[in-house]
């Protein structure tokens, strides 16, 4: 992951109504293993890695970089936000502005964590970085994922081929 530039790290828990985004911690490596080697939540992101793999190579205290936040939900990690520069991986309209990306247990699906929690994170960054451009990519067969950019007040700058999906990129902010 790229740094946020001057942005201090790791921010104070940041809490919403229902959850709470913090830092990750030892504690939660096993959650990471589960998400990571979800077929389900990687449906739309090429795929899973190997659980055994996950096990082996997964650090005691996994995404402890900045801008990745855990979402813990009464007191158990049931996802991640992460927001980091993006790099050529994307398009050239997103290049260097803030990437928007999330992770959350198919059982954590259906009750709007995302939007609460993704809500939270920008707000925070909007607080850092007042007015900055973000950036979120996603299939555009992930009609989910396309709802919750809406909501996020994300709107479409260009729709792509990629990883042998049709992509759809959007922006929020300058």
């Amino acid at each position: 992951m790229t740094d946020l530039g001057p942005v201090p790290w790791a921010p104070a828990p940041i809490r919403t109504e229902r959850l709470v985004l913090r830092a990750a911690e030892a504690r939660d490596r096993a959650v990471f293993v589960e998400l990571y080697a979800s077929q389900e939540v990687h449906r739309y992101l090429g795929g899973a890695r190997p659980r055994g793999e996950l096990e082996r190579e997964m650090p005691e205290v996994p995404g402890r970089a900045p801008g990745s936040f855990v979402v813990e939900l009464d007191g158990t990690m049931t996802g991640q936000v992460l927001l980091r520069r993006a790099t050529e991986h994307l398009r050239p309209a997103a290049v260097g502005k803030v990437d928007l990306g999330y992770l959350f247990l198919p059982r954590a699906w259906g009750f709007g964590y995302a939007a609460e929690a993704c809500g939270a994170a920008l707000a925070w960054l909007d607080g850092v970085l007042p007015g900055g451009p973000v950036v979120l990519a996603t299939q555009t067969a992930n009609t989910r994922s396309l709802r919750l950019a809406a909501e996020l007040g994300f709107t479409e700058v260009e729709r792509f081929r990629a990883w042998d999906a049709d992509q759809w990129l959007g922006m929020r902010g300058r």
